[in-house]
């Protein structure tokens, strides 16, 4: 399938590492010009260099608990090279625990570093997208948006902030060629999954290996995501192909949510 992304750029956030690397190396494989987005140069040089090196990829440092240096660093870079096709909304997620443990401080910085990114990054971008009369914009969030995740409640909470502002985006730029969706992933071989199960193990009072055991088990696939897996989703709804699929939640979680 020709998914008419050759020579389209794309802004992928938290692309140093797990999901966020995995879809910058599947859209460059499918001809995307991708600038990476991430607070660790030395991690995103990394994952330069594993780009192909006849395309014009290219990176911005930026730290998600500064949305405003963060929209200036991508506005500046707009100004120099160009603006953006498609946009990859992704951070890593707010630390685990219950809900009534969790300090005001750790609601305001999910917030900061989830809505408030994704809506100054959108800001930003759309303005470019309107006059090319294509865009796709793509958060990368989690089943919580349809099922929250006990032990998760702060993530809960932000995530399911940010898949109504994402649906409500999509009712205003959908005229103008740009669609907006969720990608939904389920456990997926990360470094936050791998922090989320030494959690679980300690409260549990078991080890990380039986924990792991007991989380596959929820799936089922019976297995976690490889995050390639999850990063093939997210290319194809950036794709042209995938110009009538606007608004909506993909779960990429082997089937573990049981809504429809």
């Amino acid at each position: 399938m020709d998914l008419k992304l050759n020579n389209k750029n794309a802004l992928v956030c938290g692309s140093s590492q797990g999901i966020g690397k995995a879809t910058a190396i599947a859209l460059a494989a499918e001809g995307v010009n991708v600038t990476l987005v991430a607070r660790n140069r030395e991690k995103l040089k990394a994952v330069l260099a594993e780009l192909p090196a006849h395309r014009n990829h290219s990176y911005i440092v930026a730290d998600f608990s500064n949305p405003r240096d963060l929209q200036e660093q991508i506005l500046k870079f707009i100004e120099k090279n160009g603006g953006f096709h498609i946009v990859i909304n992704n951070t890593g997620g707010p630390r685990p625990g219950d809900i009534l443990s969790a300090s005001i401080s750790e609601f305001e910085n999910g917030f900061t570093q989830h809505l408030k990114c994704n809506h100054l990054i959108a800001q930003a971008t759309v303005p470019f997208m309107k006059t090319e009369g294509f865009g796709r914009i793509i958060n990368i969030i989690s089943t919580s948006v349809k099922e929250p995740i006990e032990g998760l409640g702060v993530s809960n909470t932000i995530r399911g902030a940010v898949g109504n502002w994402s649906k409500t985006l999509s009712f205003e730029v959908a005229r103008f060629g740009i669609t907006v969706n969720n990608v939904l992933p389920g456990f997926t071989e990360t470094e936050r999954l791998a922090d989320i199960i030494k959690i679980k193990a300690n409260i549990e009072n078991t080890t990380e290996k039986d924990m792991t055991a007991i989380m596959k088990n929820y799936t089922p696939a019976k297995r976690f995501a490889k995050p390639e897996e999850v990063a093939g989703v997210i290319t194809f709804l950036a794709s042209e192909t995938a110009s009538y699929i606007n608004g909506i939640n993909v779960p990429v979680d082997g089937g573990r949510t049981k809504s429809l």
